[in-house]
C-alpha cells in the first residue's frame, strides 16, 4: 500500500492550562508536569468530525495525483461520531460525488486509524478496492467533562485524511511496510479503564495509571515486533510517532528503546490528546520533513483496550 496524499485540519482555538484552575483546581504547572500539555485545540460548536474530515480532504486534494472520484473505498475512523448513520465517509462521498465507493464507519478507540489501515489492506488483498480514503477525526470537546480532574484537561480536536492506493502511483510515495493491530479486551482492567458514554458522563479515564502502564508496554513492543519482522533494527528507524496521550509515555518509551529525542515527532504540547487521529495527524503535519530512505513507525494504544503499529518507508 502506498500513500498518495495526506491532509489535515486543526481548529484555530487553543485552550490553555489556566482554563482548568477554576474548573477542577489543577494548576498549569501540575498539568504540564504530568502530561506535557500546554494548550489543546478546540473545535467550534458548529464543527464536528464530519465537517473537520471534509476540511482535511480539501487540504489533501492539491497533492492528490488522481481524480478523487477514482476512490473506491472510504472509511471514517473515529470514536466520537457526530452522526452514526450519515458518517464522515458518506458526507465526503456526497460532497465529491464519489459514486463507486464503499463507505463505512469504524471505531476501535485510539487504534481506529491503524485498524482502518488494516481494513484497507484487506479490501486491497481481496481485489475489492484499489484506491482508499481514510478519514481520521475526533471531536473530544463534544464529550469531555472539563471539571473531571483525572481526564478533563487532556483532550483536543482535529482531523486527518489519507489517500492510499494498492499500487505505487508516483516516485515519491511512501509505502506501508507492515500494519499490525491487536484487541486487548482480555486485559484485567480493559473494560473499565476508559469510557465514552454520551449520556453517562461523556469521556472518562478512571484507570489512568493502568492505561499508562499498558501504553508504555505495548507501543514500543509493537514497533520492535515490526522492525524484527522486516529485517530492521532500532538504528534503522528514522522517526517514531506515538499516540499523543501523554509526554511521560513518550519519555518512558524513549528510555526503554534508547532513542534520542530528535527521533520522536509529537504535537501534544500544543494540541493535547486528539484521540484516534493523533498519530496520523503528526505524520500529516510532518510530510515535508520526510525524505527518501526514511523509516517511520506509528504506534498507538487505546481504550477498550486496543493497540496497533505500522512501518512506513519512503
Amino acid at each position: 500500500m502506498f500513500i498518495n496524499a495526506t491532509g489535515f485540519y486543526v481548529p484555530e482555538e487553543r485552550v490553555d492550562n489556566q482554563h482548568f484552575l477554576e474548573l477542577n483546581g489543577l494548576t498549569s504547572e501540575w498539568i504540564e508536569q504530568r502530561t506535557g500539555i500546554h494548550t489543546r485545540s478546540k473545535a467550534k460548536a458548529e464543527e464536528n468530525i464530519n465537517t473537520m474530515s471534509l476540511e482535511a480532504v480539501r487540504n489533501a486534494l492539491p497533492k492528490l495525483p488522481y481524480d478523487i472520484r477514482d476512490v473506491d473505498l472510504i472509511i471514517s475512523a473515529s470514536y466520537s461520531p457526530y452522526d452514526t448513520v450519515a458518517t464522515a465517509a458518506h458526507l465526503v462521498q456526497h460532497e465529491y460525488n464519489i459514486s463507486n465507493a464503499k463507505a463505512l464507519y469504524l471505531s476501535s478507540a485510539c487504534s481506529s486509524f491503524l485498524n482502518a489501515l488494516e481494513v484497507v489492506e484487506g479490501y486491497f488483498a481481496m481485489g475489492k478496492a484499489t484506491k482508499a480514503l481514510i478519514l481520521s477525526a475526533d471531536k473530544n470537546s463534544a464529550y469531555s467533562n472539563e471539571t473531571d480532574p483525572k481526564a478533563g484537561h487532556l483532550w483536543g480536536d482535529a482531523a486527518a485524511a489519507f489517500f492510499i492506493s494498492k499500487e505505487r502511483l508516483g516516485e515519491n510515495e511512501a509505502e506501508f511496510v507492515e500494519v499490525y493491530t491487536q484487541g486487548l479486551g482480555d486485559l484485567p482492567k480493559a473494560m473499565e479503564a476508559v469510557h465514552l458514554r454520551p449520556y453517562d458522563g461523556g469521556i472518562s479515564m478512571p484507570e489512568g495509571r493502568d492505561v499508562f502502564m499498558q501504553a508504555c508496554t505495548y507501543m514500543p513492543k509493537n514497533v520492535v515486533r515490526l522492525l524484527e519482522n522486516n529485517g530492521y533494527t532500532m538504528d534503522d528507524l528514522t522517526y517514531f510517532i506515538g499516540h499523543q496521550a501523554n509526554m511521560r509515555i513518550i519519555a518512558n518509551i524513549a528510555k526503554q528503546l534508547g532513542l534520542p529525542d530528535e527521533r520522536f515527532l509529537h504535537n501534544i504540547e500544543e494540541l493535547g490528546n486528539t484521540g484516534s487521529v493523533s498519530s496520523a495527524l503528526v505524520f500529516a503535519q510532518n510530510v515535508e520533513r520526510f525524505k527518501h530512505g526514511d523509516l517511520i513507525a506509528i504506534t498507538v494504544f487505546g481504550g477498550g483496550y486496543s493497540t496497533g503499529a505500522c512501518l512506513i518507508k519512503y
